[in-house]
């Protein structure tokens, strides 16, 4: 599936879409530069899990926990780890496998430890400001969310 949003509120609605799809034990492996919208999608995302917290990007502290109404949700930045093994290290296996949502930053820096059903998602900011959001390894479709396009 591929998306296009044009404003970080559109790519915050497209969040709250995906978020309420999301089952607990579920993991989205994120990637993508600098700025190029993760922590503003996890925001819409945050929303539909119920947590009502400022999300904010874990870069400095890696982990950063939200308790939510519907599930709780764990938003990791792995920018700074020097791979899987100080993944693992972190206690990263507990939350991966636990009642919660996982949001990983940087993914392709632990990709090994990660389950088979991850879901994949790819931002690729444009030069016009806009966004591609490309979900892959998911087999549903958000008009299944409930929400108007």
């Amino acid at each position: 599936m591929i998306f296009h949003t044009k404003t970080p509120e559109q790519t915050i609605e497209l969040g709250k879409k995906i978020g309420k799809l999301l089952k607990p034990g579920d993991v989205i492996a994120m990637k993508g530069t600098l700025a190029a919208g993760k922590t503003t999608i996890t925001k819409g995302i945050a929303i539909s899990l119920g947590i009502d917290d400022e999300i904010t990007s874990p870069t400095f502290c890696l982990i950063s926990e939200y308790s939510g109404s519907r599930m709780p949700l764990y938003h990791m930045d792995v920018y700074r780890l020097d791979g899987a093994e100080d993944f693992i290290n972190l206690g990263a296996e507990e939350m991966l496998y636990g009642s919660g949502v996982c949001i990983i930053e940087w993914s392709e820096k632990v990709q090994s430890e990660l389950p088979g059903k991850t879901i994949y998602l790819t931002i690729t900011p444009n030069e016009d400001g806009s966004r591609e959001i490309k979900i892959e390894n998911w087999n549903v479709t958000l008009e299944d969310s409930g929400e108007n396009k």
